[in-house]
């Protein structure tokens, strides 16, 4: 029999975890927050992104490919199993530019990568022109694009549902609405996830993917968990017919038909309330891409901390001090989900194939400060 896993972390990371644990076999319980707590699944931008991942980090942008090459088969199995449909729409994606300088300097970043890689990774520089013929409604200070021919992007809201679906119907267990305060290991070895309420969880193995959370539990286990919030602010426009043909890393249209405006940054804190003046600047900048949204209602925004590194990129690792404990650990959880669902399972298992993660590792930080 697989061993049993606890998942600390229900959000988008947790549950991509348990579901792919849960078709290798194992019985998994995700022990998951409640509706207060900083959720970033469920105020993220909905995006999966290819375009600009690791353009100085060659091992991140080729992990970033591999999930976004298998997001449309996690689309269909989720609906397949949860019957939800996770709206994924992967037809390109625009990085838009206002400085021909600046967008030449982009393009020899995307060229770098495909030396590193020895690829073909994906992108193509649109002038004006070429840009307009695809969207003819783009302002006048917008001189081009990036188009990164793999971007999409999904309803975050729905991919959640169809994760937490799969995972009852394939028989975890999902304990909701609850704060795991301590972790320790039994004299068998086991791991006990003991609750705020005295409730205790044991399993042979433990996933931390608590987030922010992270910071807190990750040293009960060995881990250095060193994650910081970093808020973004999003906008979002009455429900319109479809006006954008695909989405950017600013703007995209979602399924419901409002638009969806953001990709703001912030070293604030714990602090999630929107602003007026970063409010203002993102709907400035959203204007001078789309001159219609001028005119466009806008009916509600709000903030959301993303989980980052020191670097930027994920965290994986496996605990010295405490064997069968892992921290995961991620900004990109929704761009990231289907590797986390495929892929991770085998690096948890130890298995032969497994994907060589090291550079991923908490170890890069020591590396750092010697």
């Amino acid at each position: 029999m697989k061993p049993e896993s606890t998942i600390i972390g229900g959000g988008i990371v947790g549950c991509a975890v348990a579901f792919g644990l849960l078709k290798a076999g194992h019985q998994v319980t995700v022990l998951d927050g409640g509706d207060s707590d900083h959720r970033a699944s469920r105020g993220n931008f909905g995006l999966v992104w290819l375009s600009c991942k690791g353009l100085d980090a060659p091992h991140y942008a080729a992990w970033t490919r591999r999930s976004v090459g298998m997001w449309k088969n996690l689309a269909a199995e989720l609906a397949d199993i949860s019957g939800i449909d996770v709206k994924l729409v992967q037809n390109g994606g625009y990085d838009f530019h206002f400085s021909e300088a600046e967008m030449l300097a982009r393009a020899a970043q995307y060229e770098n990568i495909r030396a590193a890689l020895g690829s073909d990774h994906p992108y193509e520089v649109w002038d004006r022109g070429r840009l307009i013929q695809e969207e003819p409604e783009i302002g006048p200070d917008v001189i081009g694009a990036i188009f990164g021919a793999e971007d999409g992007h999904v309803n975050p809201l729905k991919l959640l549902r169809a994760y937490t679906q799969t995972i009852l119907t394939l028989g975890g267990r999902l304990i909701t609405k609850v704060q795991v305060e301590h972790i320790t290991q039994n004299a068998d070895g086991r791991y006990v996830a003991q609750l705020t309420d005295g409730r205790e969880y044991l399993s042979d193995k433990l996933v931390l993917c608590a987030g922010l959370g992270a910071a807190t539990l990750g040293p009960q286990l060995g881990f250095q968990a060193p994650v910081t919030p970093q808020k973004g602010q999003v906008l979002i426009t009455e429900k319109l017919p479809p006006r954008l043909k695909r989405a950017s890393g600013l703007i995209r249209q979602v399924d419901e038909g409002g638009i969806q405006i953001g990709d703001s940054k912030e070293n604030v804190g714990f602090d999630e309330e929107d602003t007026l003046d970063i409010t203002a600047a993102i709907a400035e900048r959203a204007i001078a891409i789309y001159p219609f949204l001028a005119q466009t209602k806008l009916i509600r925004s709000w903030g959301a901390l993303r989980i980052i590194s020191p670097d930027g990129l994920p965290i994986y690792e496996q605990s010295t001090s405490h064997p069968g404990a892992y921290l995961v650990s991620c900004h990109s959880g929704i761009t990231l989900a289907a590797a986390h669902s495929y892929l991770l399972p085998q690096w948890l298992e130890n298995e032969a194939s497994h994907p060589d993660l090291e550079l991923f590792s908490e170890k890069r930080f020591q590396l750092c400060e010697a």
